[in-house]
């Protein structure tokens, strides 16, 4: 596994975020059990969750699911760098949601109790609150800080603009403020490089991609619909008739590299310089094995610029649409 700092901050997380949205929902704990402790085996520390994982009346269920697999011990804490996130509401009463001081400190606590320890290292906003102001926010997460609850900061899904108020206003107050941005961000989801992106370098914040293949669109649909291995309705199926054309182009690119599609755009994003650790998020150990293999993936500036014919992206703004 390589390694790389989180933001501008001095933490070293791997090049790979193993993403636990699915533990405790469609992986069950003993399975989500094996592939932390195979995320280990190959040099993974850096792991992601949300207390509103496991959805619906097991919202928590997830947290739940790590904080049981750290209890038995083996250092598996002390060796993984822990991201949690907060803002979906955990119930139906007032101020069990967002951003206010009150529901970052309730949130917080419960997220502790759940994972079994006693501090997150990285504590992330899951989406902007336009209710609450910056002000408060870091005033909470300040006092977390103090307390040893939390040590770094993130969000996600945020907008280029919010990521320049939220570090003007931690500035203001002498606080370290955000080292990294959760974004939707792939071959073909690239709108992020209009403004999240230059914002993000521009602070130092780590981008750390979620949905990398897509909802699976990059992972060689074709080849597995054809093999009959994989079958998608609904909005996936339309989507994959829409961009059709270019995931055909796509997948025969990665066969002449000798490489597995979803390899070839987990790689895509590694190259990329503003990418601290795309998100994986693996159902079976099986599917974590493979992942891995795209960090050793060496994409040439003649298939990084083959790739973006097929996927086009975004110049920074405005010259993307100006001058």
């Amino acid at each position: 596994m390589k390694y790389t700092q989180l933001g501008r901050s001095g933490l070293s997380v791997s090049r790979l975020c193993l993403g636990t949205m699915n533990f405790g929902w469609t992986a069950e704990e003993p399975e989500s059990h094996a592939i932390m402790d195979a995320a280990l085996d190959h040099g993974i520390n850096f792991f992601d969750t949300a207390n509103v994982y496991g959805f619906g009346e097991n919202k928590g269920r997830t947290e739940q699911v790590i904080g049981n697999w750290f209890a038995q011990g083996g250092n598996r804490r002390e060796r993984t760098v822990l991201a949690t996130k907060l803002y979906a509401p955990m119930g139906d009463w007032p101020n069990e949601g967002k951003l206010s001081a009150l529901n970052i400190r309730r949130a917080l606590d419960a997220s502790l109790k759940r994972l079994r320890t006693d501090y997150v290292d990285l504590y992330q906003f899951h989406h902007i609150d336009r209710a609450t102001p910056w002000e408060e926010i870091w005033q909470a997460l300040e006092v977390a800080v103090a307390q040893g609850k939390v040590l770094y900061a993130g969000s996600s899904n945020f907008a280029g603009w919010h990521i320049a108020q939220a570090q003007a206003a931690a500035a203001r107050r002498n606080f370290m403020g955000l080292v990294s941005e959760q974004s939707l961000y792939n071959l073909m989801a690239r709108t992020v490089e209009l403004e999240v992106i230059p914002s993000a370098r521009h602070h130092g914040v780590g981008i750390l991609p979620w949905s990398p293949l897509q909802g699976g669109l990059l992972g060689g649909v074709l080849r597995k619909e054809r093999e009959g291995k994989r079958r998608l309705e609904g909005r996936a199926q339309e989507a994959l008739q829409k961009h059709r054309d270019r995931i055909e182009r796509y997948e025969a690119l990665a066969e002449e590299l000798g490489h597995e599609p979803g390899d070839v755009a987990l790689a895509w994003l590694l190259h990329q310089p503003a990418v601290t650790a795309p998100i994986i998020g693996p159902r079976t150990s099986a599917q974590l094995d493979a992942a891995v293999r795209a960090v050793d993936v060496t994409l040439d500036a003649k298939t990084l610029s083959r790739l973006d014919d097929i996927f086009p992206g975004h110049k920074p703004a405005p010259e993307d649409y100006a001058w």
